[in-house]
């Protein structure tokens, strides 16, 4: 839709007047000659006005001379559509001159005058780009996401129903199953057929179903208990039965494990045939998997750990100290194996894993101490998180690392919990610094009080930043 009475309502606008209309209508305007040659420019920034011409002006140029060859097709359209007076329509174009990247415009093009003139008016994408491709990343990093949680669900779901041990997954609160393996309902028989959302304690005798509700409840309380020996309802097996408690989302569940119970329709030949299945599924983990004896040498690993570390056989670790590639010397492996011989398990231990040619990567590390033989020995498994916390850089919250400094406490000697402390209190300063200053290093080591070299030295020690860069 058109003005109605534009000669009555907008007056004897003269050339410059109608400039100043077509300058503030638009982010770039073009006026060009019937044989679509720029004859004169506006730009509404000089930022975009440097961006787009450069150190070389459009005047005088063809303009579609001046935009990236997928979108001269483009031009063509807009510039004959307005040369037959058609209705004014919007084109998405890539401005572009080489050595630059493009930059996204939306054009449309009338004719003015005696139809000897063109004006085409741009709008410019930068911004609505940037967003679409932000949402785009963001989708694809869901996908990805998405994508693995499958991926580790599908492994657990196989693990679960094929192991050869009877497991069951049970409500916290009502001790209904709501999941059990094959071998389990192959254990309980006939009831095996209808176990999910039966009582558990149901398919053992009246002395055994006392003894496992009290094992239930001692685990929902406490979180750890004892296992104990109950007979199976209708059975002369007696099993060891072994609870232990987990979350998922906001419901409270029970896992419990019956040991010495394999039935007689599942032969000894099925249960090394399970336990080789699990020996390759964490063989092949993408997480770092590594088990040390109690001195904290390495026994066995598997491939994602020699990759962390760059090194290409197993031989090459067995024997070696973790702690060789593994955080500061001396700290992080001493708090990690008193952590272990006094709560049994770690959880989410944040460290650092250093390679043998001088690569590091950002490790988080969850750990339990088992018995083998009458000999205690560790399993630690470690993953990779350094792309994850680059991607949350701007919102995280302050480094698990500084929640565990009280760990140290008594374990560590005090110059080496102070150096720790401070090492995380100067990291966390240079970053803030960085931030506030918009990485500029100059300006981040005036705020400090260092020199520009000493926060150069720093930022190499901590790793942050690109070092090349010349602020």
């Amino acid at each position: 839709m058109v003005f109605k009475a534009p000669k009555r309502t907008l007056g004897d606008l003269d050339a410059e007047a109608a400039g100043a209309l077509i300058t503030a209508a638009s982010d770039v305007a073009l006026i060009l000659d019937s044989d679509g040659v720029i004859r004169d420019i506006s730009f509404q920034s000089d930022e975009l006005a440097k961006e787009l011409e450069g150190d070389r002006s459009w005047s005088g140029k063809r303009w579609a001379d001046t935009v990236t060859p997928e979108s001269r097709t483009k031009v063509d359209s807009l510039l004959h559509d307005a040369a037959a007076g058609a209705a004014p329509r919007w084109r998405h174009i890539n401005q572009g001159a080489p050595g630059r990247e493009a930059v996204p415009v939306l054009y449309s093009a009338i004719r003015v005058g005696n139809g000897q003139r063109v004006v085409a008016f741009g709008r410019d994408l930068r911004a609505i780009s940037a967003l679409q491709q932000r949402l785009v990343d963001a989708q694809q990093s869901v996908e990805r996401d998405y994508a693995r949680l499958r991926h580790v669900e599908m492994r657990y779901r196989l693990l679960f129903e094929m192991s050869a041990e009877p497991v069951l997954v049970l409500d916290a609160f009502t001790h209904r199953i709501t999941e059990a393996n094959p071998a389990a309902r192959h254990l309980f028989g006939e009831l095996g057929r209808r176990l999910v959302g039966h009582l558990f304690p149901e398919a053992f005798d009246p002395a055994g179903a006392q003894a496992v509700r009290e094992l239930l409840s001692g685990v929902r309380a406490s979180g750890r208990a004892d296992d104990v020996r109950a007979r199976v309802a209708g059975q002369d097996n007696e099993v060891q039965v072994f609870a232990s408690l987990f979350r998922q989302e906001s419901a409270a569940l029970l896992l419990v494990r019956l040991a010495g119970a394999a039935p007689a329709g599942i032969a000894s030949a099925t249960l090394p045939r399970g336990r080789a299945k699990l020996l390759k599924v964490t063989e092949h983990a993408p997480d770092g998997m590594v088990v040390t004896g109690p001195d904290g040498r390495i026994l066995a690993a598997n491939a994602a750990f020699l990759d962390m570390v760059q090194l290409t056989s197993e031989e090459q670790v067995h024997g070696e100290a973790l702690e060789r590639w593994l955080g500061r010397p001396g700290v992080e492996m001493a708090v990690l194996i008193a952590n272990l011989r006094q709560r049994g398990s770690v959880r989410l231990f944040a460290t650092t894993l250093r390679g043998e040619f001088g690569a590091t990567a950002e490790v988080e590390i969850s750990a339990v101490a088992v018995m083998n033989g009458g000999t205690q020995c560790f399993g630690f498994a470690i993953r990779n998180v350094g792309q994850r916390l680059s991607e949350a850089r701007s919102g995280r919250e302050l480094p698990r690392s500084v929640e565990q400094l009280t760990e140290l406490v008594g374990r560590v000697a005090l110059k080496d919990l102070v150096r720790e402390t401070t090492d995380v209190i100067e990291r966390l300063c240079i970053e803030a610094a960085l931030e506030l200053t918009n990485d500029n290093r100059a300006s981040a080591a005036e705020m400090l009080g260092l020199s520009r070299q000493s926060l150069y030295s720093k930022l190499r020690r901590y790793g942050l930043g690109e070092l090349d860069a010349d602020h």
